[in-house]
């Protein structure tokens, strides 16, 4: 009997999130559950949207005797959120950042550039 393939780290929980953000409002685990159209338990479900929760990645509201989930920002804001969380880690902030800008491709630099006079959107 094969077994089901794992999913790589991060990757149920990001299904998950996809899921809170194509809907919109606050969704239910058994929603979301319905919505991943997978063979996952239930109880996985609840378990990867209290790890969103705690992480701070979704907010939850009472509904009745269950709880209601959104996501807390959008998949930019996410992202940049995480990057946030990288750069407060390090103690020599301006290396890493003038590392960061020494990466980058010269679209991604003009862009910067770009958002830091307040040009971009």
């Amino acid at each position: 009997m094969a077994s089901k393939e794992r999913r790589a780290p991060g990757e149920l929980e990001a299904e998950v999130l996809a899921v809170l953000w194509e809907v919109g409002e606050p969704v239910s685990a058994t929603e979301v559950q319905e919505r991943l159209g997978d063979s996952l338990a239930y109880t996985t479900v609840v378990t990867i949207l209290s790890r969103l929760f705690e992480k701070g990645v979704a907010t939850r509201e009472k509904h009745g005797r269950s709880f209601a989930y959104s996501p807390v920002d959008d998949e930019p804001g996410l992202a940049a959120r995480r990057m946030r969380k990288v750069l407060d880690a390090e103690t020599d902030r301006p290396s890493v950042l003038a590392k960061f800008v020494s990466n980058l491709s010269a679209d991604d630099e003009q862009l910067l550039r770009g958002l830091l006079r307040g040009d971009g959107s």
